[in-house]
């Protein structure tokens, strides 16, 4: 499937948003993420379902000053 994940066109297997953040290896509970623009809870991730061209935020903090 062809999604769009902050900014770049990837092809990936996931079906789900939880499953793409695996695929790309993020890993923690620090991340947010936005699905078409709409921000997706930690807890709903394995609910939200792909599909062909969305628009995927992954944001993780930066440490520095």
């Amino acid at each position: 499937m062809k999604l769009i994940v902050n900014g770049e066109a990837l092809e990936v297997e996931a079906t789900t948003l939880e499953a793409l953040l695996k695929e790309l290896d993020y890993e923690g509970g620090w991340l947010a993420t936005a699905l078409n623009g709409d921000v997706v809870p930690a807890a709903g991730r394995a609910e939200f379902r792909l599909s062909e061209g969305d628009r995927i935020e992954i944001l993780s903090p930066m440490q520095g000053g």
